[in-house]
């Protein structure tokens, strides 16, 4: 894969990471007003007095949304040192369990009334499969 796929992950995955940070931040009132601001951008505001357990569901989300961002970082970096041919079939396994997150939680999203996130999912997922698709690499015929 070249360098320009390979930041080009690099920056999706720290993104990924802030949005988890931003989301752990609503765990406590001193640090959730970017997470009020994102829950106001997706139609649903957090209650101006949110209880333990709306705090805790959001603040673990985000740190269950950074944990996924490092991981894919990490495993994109160990796959950019492989030979493209060998790398293909966790390339590919990737993007099935990013097909399996998103069907899953865009449909968790819609019938939840949070339909505004899989809008955003769907963002995610693009942003996720154009460097796979324009790098070869699902095919093991892309460049490492």
């Amino acid at each position: 894969m070249n360098r320009f796929w390979q930041n080009w992950l690099t920056i999706w995955a720290a993104g990924v990471t802030i949005f988890g940070l931003v989301l752990a931040g609503g765990a406590f009132a001193a640090t959730d007003g970017l997470t009020r601001m994102l829950f106001e951008l997706f139609g649903m505001p957090i209650p101006a007095q949110p209880d333990a357990h709306h705090r805790f569901a959001i603040g673990l989300m985000g740190a269950v949304t950074m944990g996924w961002g490092l991981t894919y970082f990490a495993t994109f970096k160990a796959l950019h040192a492989l030979q493209s041919d060998h790398a293909a079939p966790a390339w590919r396994f990737i993007l099935f369990a990013s097909f399996v997150w998103y069907a899953i939680d865009s449909w968790i999203s819609v019938a939840t009334g949070f339909w505004m996130n899989a809008v955003s999912n769907t963002l995610l997922l693009v942003m996720l499969l154009i460097p796979l698709l324009g790098s070869g690499m699902l095919s093991g015929k892309g460049k490492a």
